[in-house]
């Protein structure tokens, strides 16, 4: 009889839970280090309290209360004790890799107790922490970040949060709806850098629209504490004389300017695994690192960082680790090019491969299909007409435009975003005929009957539009 491989994965999060998950599915033995609660970022100071706190209702405290009780229950189904059922050994304490097949792990108790695992195989899925910018005098302030602004219980008065991703622009509408001043200040000319242009403006328009004030080519030089809060004080345009200068008073700093790794380089290094310029481990295409057997997923690995794509690098790379499914004739090899993102904000701004922009570059034939959402019947009944669709398609290899092309990208802006990019997902993974989309029956009054509408434009005039060549849009 073949032994039963084993598998050890290092780190609890999304990537480390769909790692150890995919490994049991797939009839290994696993083995689970966690430092700290099984869940990760996403589960505590993520995707669950952030978008629970963006539902929730006005009352800032109610809202709390609801955002701690909806981590509760989710935590809950992914616990050790969960795991455990499934099969999967959990080893609390903090691992790291000392060997090819070996992971050693030091408790936190217990004198830092070590211990040593070995296997076939081990998936490291660190994750990533909030950066904390560089500005001077920051660090004699109190400053909130996505990993304790959920511990709050009293309402502030202001803030002013530095970052105009998705993180800022969505923390900034969820607490501009509970009644707190709110300021974004953003350095680049626009929200939401890596997004369409347009879908930046519409975002611009739905943080003002609720009161949010925005303050874009904007950087934060100094930051101070003061009497009545935290006193930040603001350059624009990149201009740091003091006669260019602005102060502002908040009550807090909330800080959304990007990740780091969860890790050390340094310890990695150690056990011979490479990093980048960065700090973020190094992989191949098939996600193994520098050292035979060891690979990485995640935020860690400084791709796409959501927990979705954590999950599907996860499962990608427990099957060339295992070599079992496809990857037992050749190994997989990760494609971001079809991750999706989506900021949640009113309307919802997802996305999901190239934008208009980066396809006119790209692909010099590139076209775009565009539909304003307000062209759907069921925005109309919504009343939220405030958005648009844009699909991008380029020719296929030798049959050129027949079928519509293929997808390569898509922006939707509408109160149904984050579920509708999911067709388009489908599209583009399966390689489908832009054309499908239009082809495929869509139920009527839905927010999806829109992209049937835009992808018909692949094939013709349809209402008066057709798709157009893509412009390299400059600036919003």
């Amino acid at each position: 009889m073949p032994r039963t491989p084993r598998l050890i994965v290092i780190g609890g999060g999304s990537g480390g839970l769909a790692a150890a998950r995919a490994a049991r599915f797939r009839g290994a033995e696993v083995t689970l280090v966690q430092e700290g609660p099984v869940g990760g970022e996403c589960t505590f100071t993520g995707c669950v309290p952030s978008k629970t706190l963006l539902s929730a209702g006005a009352a800032f405290v109610r809202a709390m209360d609801r955002v701690g009780e909806t981590v509760s229950r989710v935590a809950a189904a992914e616990s050790a004790e969960v795991l455990k059922r499934e099969g999967i050994d959990v080893v609390t304490g903090r691992g790291r890799v000392s060997g090819p097949g070996e992971v050693t792990v030091t408790a936190a108790g217990n004198g830092g107790e070590r211990r040593r695992l070995s296997g076939e195989a081990i998936v490291l899925s660190p994750g990533s922490r909030a950066v904390i910018p560089p500005v001077r005098g920051i660090e004699n302030v109190e400053v909130l970040t996505n990993e304790n602004l959920f511990d709050l219980r009293e309402r502030p008065r202001s803030v002013v949060i530095l970052g105009g991703g998705p993180i800022g622009c969505e923390m900034a509408l969820a607490l501009v709806t509970k009644g707190v001043e709110v300021t974004v200040v953003e350095a680049l000319p626009r929200l939401l850098s890596r997004d369409d242009p347009e879908a930046s403006e519409v975002a611009r328009r739905c943080l003002e629209r609720s009161g949010v004030v925005v303050r874009t080519g904007t950087v934060a030089d100094q930051v101070r504490a003061g009497g009545d809060g935290v006193e930040v004080v603001l350059g624009h345009g990149g201009d740091h004389r003091e006669d260019h200068q602005e102060d502002m008073v908040a009550e807090r700093l909330l800080v959304a300017v990007g990740r780091r790794p969860g890790h050390d380089p340094a310890e990695l290094t150690a056990a011979g695994i490479d990093v980048t310029a960065t700090g973020w481990i190094a992989v191949d295409p098939t996600l193994e690192t520098s050292v035979r057997g060891v690979y990485a997923v995640g935020d860690a690995v400084g791709g796409p960082q959501f927990t979705h794509a954590a999950a599907a690098m996860a499962r990608l790379a427990v099957d060339n680790a295992l070599r079992v499914g496809f990857a037992r004739a050749r190994r997989l090899r990760w494609d971001p090019s079809s991750v999706p993102w989506v900021t949640f904000l009113t309307p919802e701004i997802a996305q999901v491969g190239l934008t208009e922009a980066d396809a006119a570059v790209r692909y010099p034939g590139a076209r775009v299909a565009r539909l304003p959402i307000a062209e759907v019947d069921r925005a109309v009944t919504a009343g939220s007409e405030d958005g648009f669709i844009k699909l991008i398609a380029v020719p296929r290899r030798g049959l050129g435009w027949a079928g519509g092309g293929r997808l390569v990208g898509a922006t939707i802006v509408a109160d149904r975003a984050g579920e509708m990019i999911s067709e388009v997902v489908l599209a583009m993974t399966a390689g489908m005929f832009a054309g499908r989309l239009a082809q495929a029956i869509h139920p009527y009054p839905t927010w999806s009957v829109g992209l049937q509408m835009a992808a018909t434009q692949f094939l013709g005039t349809y209402a008066g539009r057709t798709a157009r060549p893509a412009r390299a849009v400059q600036g919003p």
